[in-house]
């Protein structure tokens, strides 16, 4: 028996595979790209080590892609034989059933068990990321908080995972509306663990909802190696700073950081999709030419049509479809969502019921410059958008297409109402969006005569 970084017993027998796992584990904090590579060295050097193919499951199954689940059931299965052949502790078979729960698509359960094992071992390390992780997927910014809070107890001052803790802590407060804790602690927990690019992130969040763009460009700008180590999440970060500038209208810098880093990789992974066509969309929505950019990500979404592994992905994926006017690869993404919403077999097809539907039928229409059908379809699904998972800064380009949709479709009532909606989560601090928008709805005010119109509370 070995036990790990973070002070849990794991069935290893030798210290080589100790050291292999400790180094995954920090690595897996830190978003760290070498991941799998300590994670295949551990399992080379014990090769029926059932908690490691446990792991190796669930990271594939995060990852949003369907055609990985088979490669995360094979993992389970040696899990699954490993353990029964060999001693395992009852925290290490939660584990093995929280993949399990992942595959059978129940993340609900799969926290359980999660939950269940930082029940009884607080300072698991790995559990709480691993239940941080999920809750994001499914957009729980207060059961993150919750689940953080409960075991912080557990992290002492020597306690290897306390600054990781304390950066996926700034993360939940920011996204329930706590932000100067959460800068603070943020940037507490980065001092402890100066690679943790996930509490980097949260301060970066802090300064978007509170409308402070260029003290997050402040902020991000000299502290690059706390992400240059990272798998694709440097990109995520990259975004971050790019939001930033677009708030401060330099369209020229969004771009440059577009073409030498956001798409430095011209993958189909569903967070970079996310990423790219989110902030094309936020370009376009500012006026600005994105050129031909749309064209290598509808090329690419357009394979990713059938996938339907998560709702936050399919919509990323329409908007490029939707960017790069492909029409046929719409019709297929649009038909395989309500096939997936009617058969209602796992928790994600209730969301592609509510709010996927509803959401992807507005995102059609704007495509198609039918705004008022674009705006009652996304404000309907508004409502429960948060159950696409994400963050508030994420979901945000999905708040901006509804509000530009109300006006262009003439709702300024209701589209002021969102933009002040929008306002108040932000702390009450109107960001460069938010101003442009509000100048425009006075004009449309105007235009039309209705100047002393009284606004909408």
């Amino acid at each position: 028996m070995y036990q790990d970084v973070f002070g849990q017993d794991t069935s290893l027998n030798t210290q080589a595979a100790g050291k292999s796992w400790d180094q995954t584990l920090l690595a897996f904090m830190a978003h760290g790209a070498a991941t799998p590579t300590h994670l295949v060295a551990t399992l080379e050097a014990e090769p029926n080590f059932a908690l490691g193919y446990a792991v190796k499951g669930m990271f594939y199954v995060l990852l949003g892609r369907s055609e990985l689940l088979e490669t995360a059931r094979e993992a389970l299965g040696v899990a699954e034989a490993s353990a029964a052949m060999n001693p395992v502790t009852a925290r290490e078979h939660q584990f093995i059933f929280a993949l399990k729960a992942m595959l059978e698509g129940k993340p609900t359960l799969a926290i359980d068990h999660l939950e269940t094992v930082l029940t009884s071992h607080p300072g698991d390390t790995l559990a709480m990321k691993l239940s941080h992780a999920v809750r994001f997927v499914l957009g729980d910014g207060a059961g993150m908080r919750k689940s953080i809070e409960a075991v912080m107890g557990a992290y002492g001052p020597d306690h290897a995972g306390r600054g990781y803790l304390m950066g996926c802590h700034a993360f939940t407060l920011e996204e329930t509306g706590e932000y100067a804790r959460a800068e603070t602690v943020g940037r507490m927990g980065l001092a402890i663990s100066p690679d943790d690019a996930w509490g980097l992130h949260a301060v970066a969040h802090v300064y978007d909802m509170t409308a402070n763009a260029a003290g997050g460009i402040k902020w991000l700008t000299g502290r690059e190696e706390a992400w240059a180590h990272c798998n694709n999440f440097r990109y995520h970060v990259w975004w971050h700073k790019a939001l930033m500038h677009l708030d401060l209208g330099e369209a020229d810098t969004v771009l440059a950081l577009y073409d030498t880093e956001i798409r430095q990789d011209k993958t189909d992974d569903y967070r970079d999709i996310s990423n790219a066509t989110s902030l094309l969309s936020r370009l376009e929505l500012d006026g600005f030419d994105v050129g031909d950019r749309w064209e290598e990500l509808a090329e690419l979404s357009a394979s990713r049509t059938d996938d339907g592994s998560l709702i936050f992905a399919d919509l990323h994926y329409l908007l490029a479809l939707i960017g790069g006017d492909r029409k046929q690869a719409i019709s297929q993404m649009l038909g395989r969502m309500h096939r997936d919403a009617k058969a209602k077999e796992r928790e994600m097809d209730h969301l592609m019921e509510t709010p996927g539907l509803s959401a992807a039928a507005g995102l059609e229409a704007f495509g198609e410059a039918d705004f008022k059908t674009a705006f009652l379809n996304l404000a309907r699904a508004r409502r429960t958008m948060q159950l696409a998972g994400g963050s508030h800064a994420q979901r945000d380009v999905f708040e901006r297409l509804t509000i530009d949709a109300g006006i262009r479709a003439g709702f300024l009532d209701e589209a002021e109402r969102f933009l002040r909606e929008r306002t108040a989560k932000r702390a009450g601090k109107e960001d460069g969006y938010a101003a442009a928008r509000m100048s425009l709805i006075a004009d449309g005010r105007d235009a039309a005569g209705c100047a002393d119109r009284v606004p909408a509370e």
